[in-house]
């Protein structure tokens, strides 16, 4: 950091297995990238080149380098790994990451209907080669998934090769484990974390309060994903104690009194 500044929750160094921080790329230049890369990956972990973002974007090759040559992991976005999958093409899938030089990706089923047992099929074949990433819930508002269901999902995800398991919320955050209006499912939260190590799971949280709201229930390294390029700072800043959403939450109790 650029100067000292006492009572700061300590973060791991990277590369990191806890704390992590999720940037969605939703069609970034790779000038924007480069840009990104200099001001923002000292604090991120991991890029998502969203949906079908990759598809369209232009000089993907030259982007997925400029963030890989800054040691973030990148990945192409599930929605697309669902769309070759829908359409037979699981094998052309693989030989699209070996062709991007990709060592990272992503399972999900939040728009097609795949059976659990041959989602963690694909899980263990792409464990072999990949880090991998898998997703649960569903993209669609209105569908429920049991608590129970939501934790056999993750653990067995987890048990076939999954590096995190990610809690699904969109990049808007208003399904999977919040509600319509973005606030957090808390029951189904900590229902998961009794079952789930917090460390295992990604929580999709793109915005502002979502963010807030977990880390003062699981500290400043809670894993959160779906940050936008502009919030990867203040995110950090959140973890921090140095926005007024968490500033009093690493203070010790003398200098909390000494101010009121």
């Amino acid at each position: 950091m650029n100067f000292d500044l006492p009572h700061i929750p300590s973060r791991e160094s990277q590369p990191r297995q806890t704390g992590l921080t999720m940037m969605m790329d939703k069609g970034l230049s790779w000038r924007q990238a480069e840009n990104f890369v200099d001001c923002s990956a000292h604090l991120t972990d991991l890029v998502k080149l969203g949906f079908g973002t990759s598809y369209v974007s232009k000089d993907l090759e030259r982007k997925i380098s400029i963030y890989k040559e800054a040691g973030l992991k990148t990945y192409l976005g599930g929605t697309l790994f669902e769309a070759f999958l829908v359409r037979g093409m699981f094998d052309d899938y693989r030989k699209l990451l070996d062709k991007l030089k990709l060592d990272t990706c992503e399972v999900s089923d939040g728009s097609v209907v795949l059976d659990h047992n041959k989602k963690c099929e694909y899980i263990s074949t792409l464990a072999k080669d990949f880090t991998v990433l898998s997703e649960v819930g569903s993209k669609e508002a209105g569908i429920f998934i049991s608590p129970s269901k939501w934790i056999s999902m993750m653990q067995d995800e987890l048990n076939a090769g999954s590096w995190k398991v990610i809690a699904e919320a969109r990049e808007s955050g208003n399904v999977g484990i919040y509600r319509p209006n973005g606030t957090a499912h808390v029951s189904l939260v900590n229902k998961i974390i009794s079952n789930v190590k917090v460390e295992n799971i990604l929580w999709e949280a793109p915005q502002k309060s979502q963010q807030v709201w977990f880390i003062k229930q699981f500290g400043a390294n809670v894993n959160l994903g779906n940050i936008s390029h502009s919030e990867v700072i203040p995110l950090e800043c959140l973890r921090l104690g140095l926005r007024g959403d968490t500033f009093f939450d690493y203070l010790p109790e003398e200098l909390k009194v000494a101010l009121v």
